[in-house]
């Protein structure tokens, strides 16, 4: 622990964070095996992404060469992967990213990362509801003749209130009032139905691949369209680099872009705090979730690259459109209906994610200590979850959150340099502490993952760097005015003072 309790770098020992763990009343049942979190971190990333992103990458991009940009997004996420295993197995608490800072960098640090990742998963939740709810509505029409009313179809189809997204958030709120142990379940169910589907379509697309498709497997380079304005990416407003399409550095564009299909494996570390044996399964999780889906994502991309040539490819649909191309409608319906049911699991587990880092800030008196409390039965942050579930579900049942996405993404990359350097800075403060799983060649592999993370966030628009600054100015605010003075390490040091 800092010796300055009164500065806003104080920091809070690994082992304080794990006492504070066996509190009665702020405690969480340990139910989750390293099974569980591999399901969870499959469940998660395995979600629009595989279903959208490939078709928009390989026609825009990269075309055949979108397998390497997995295999590059992959890495860049590995790398990610690598820090948070060492960190969720030496401080087995909720919180994740958050709760990893406070104990390396300081408060100040932790409690911007926290209010940051509130952000990240608040988001991508409802834009998950509402992208789960635009593909119901479509498989109601096409295969039932059911259409919802348009009032209640969503600001994006000229309604006013997406009904599906709203009750989706609300089902799921309550499962997890309820337990991780049932929403284990019941992800476990999805997920396997999703690689069900996955895989439906790497061995069906076999018998369709025509190699003249893969020809030529690198595009030759085409200059992008230039930016301006704060729709221009950051890196070519500083640097006056514009990223091209296609060739070599095509590749990495489409990685930047794709990356995103990865969003997902960090909210398992917001479990450790549940798990049986979060030192041994925590990497395990971490780690073999992203394995696994990097896999299928290259296989993926192979198999509907050959099917169709990617000038042709869906940029909404690619996956589908790839079958109907070659006259399997079957396949095409059973993907549409992978993607709908898919999308549950994600939403459900960035719910679990962020209602975690909330928890963790408000056990450590950051946020009010009233929805730190578990429930009697059930031993979850009924409270915490409750609140956030309903707040998300009016979000996405009156916002059109097209924009928001990108502040997803940011998000993320920001809390992947944050970890990244809270391993250097840890190794070298505490160098004493048993660490059950020890990120390689360390500072070599942070230093990578921080560089990689930041070239990916220089690509995004400047619109929404600045959004993302004004969300931190914001958490700022709260942190001085709030924060710091109810700080339970602020309390301490009052204490230690009279």
């Amino acid at each position: 622990m800092s010796k300055d309790l009164n500065s806003p770098f104080r920091t809070k020992t690994v082992e304080q964070s794990i006492r504070d763990t066996e509190e009665p009343e702020h405690a969480l049942r340990k139910s989750l095996s390293a099974w569980d979190l591999t399901v969870f971190g499959v469940g998660v990333i395995i979600g629009t992404g595989i279903f959208v992103l490939t078709g928009i990458a390989a026609r825009n991009n990269a075309g055949p060469a979108t397998s390497v940009a997995f295999v590059a997004a992959g890495i860049v996420c590995a790398l990610a992967a690598l820090c948070y295993a060492e960190f969720a197995s030496t401080v087995p608490v909720a919180g994740s990213a958050y709760t990893f800072s406070y104990a390396s960098i300081g408060e100040l640090p932790a409690w911007i990362i926290g209010w940051d990742l509130v952000l990240e998963f608040a988001l991508g939740t409802a834009v998950v509801a509402v992208g789960w709810s635009g593909y119901v509505r479509h498989l109601m029409s096409t295969n039932l003749g059911w259409d919802m009313p348009t009032a209640l179809s969503g600001p994006d189809e000229g309604g006013t209130f997406d009904l599906l997204a709203f009750l989706l958030v609300l089902l799921l709120t309550a499962i997890l009032v309820v337990g991780t142990k049932l929403s284990a379940r019941i992800t476990a169910i999805v997920v396997a139905i999703k690689v069900t589907v996955v895989l439906l379509v790497i061995v069906a697309g076999l018998f369709f691949i025509k190699a003249d498709n893969y020809s030529p497997f690198i595009p030759p380079a085409q200059p992008q369209p230039a930016g301006s304005g704060l729709t221009a990416p950051l890196v070519q407003v500083l640097f006056g680099y514009a990223p091209t399409n296609f060739g070599v550095m095509g590749i990495f564009t489409a990685a930047s872009l794709i990356f995103f299909a990865f969003i997902g494996f960090d909210v398992v570390a917001t479990a450790a705090e549940e798990t049986k044996n979060p030192q041994r399964d925590m990497p395990r999780g971490i780690l073999g979730s992203l394995i696994i889906c990097t896999v299928l994502y290259v296989a993926v991309t192979l198999v509907v690259t050959g099917m169709q040539k990617y000038t042709e490819m869906s940029a909404s649909a690619p996956l589908a459109e790839a079958f109907k191309s070659v006259n399997q409608p079957f396949f095409s319906g059973a993907i549409s209906l992978g993607a709908a049911v898919g999308l549950i699991t994600v939403c459900m587990i960035l719910l679990l994610g962020q209602t975690r880092v909330f928890f963790a800030m408000s056990r450590d008196g950051l946020l009010p200590r009233v929805f730190s409390v578990t429930h009697p039965k059930f031993r979850t942050p009924y409270r915490a979850t409750i609140l956030l579930g309903s707040v998300i579900a009016v979000i996405a049942g009156f916002t059109s959150l097209e924009k928001l996405a990108e502040l997803v993404n940011i998000g993320t990359l920001f809390a992947f340099v944050v970890v990244a350097l809270g391993v250097i800075v840890l190794r070298r403060t505490r160098p004493d502490l048993h660490r059950a799983f020890r990120t390689p060649w360390v500072p070599v592999v942070p230093i990578l993952s921080i560089a990689a993370s930041f070239w990916l966030m220089l690509n995004l628009p400047v619109e929404t760097w600045i959004r993302f600054g004004i969300w931190m100015v914001i958490g700022f605010v709260v942190y001085f005015l709030y924060g710091r003075h109810n700080s339970r390490l602020a309390k301490e040091g009052m204490d230690a003072r009279y």
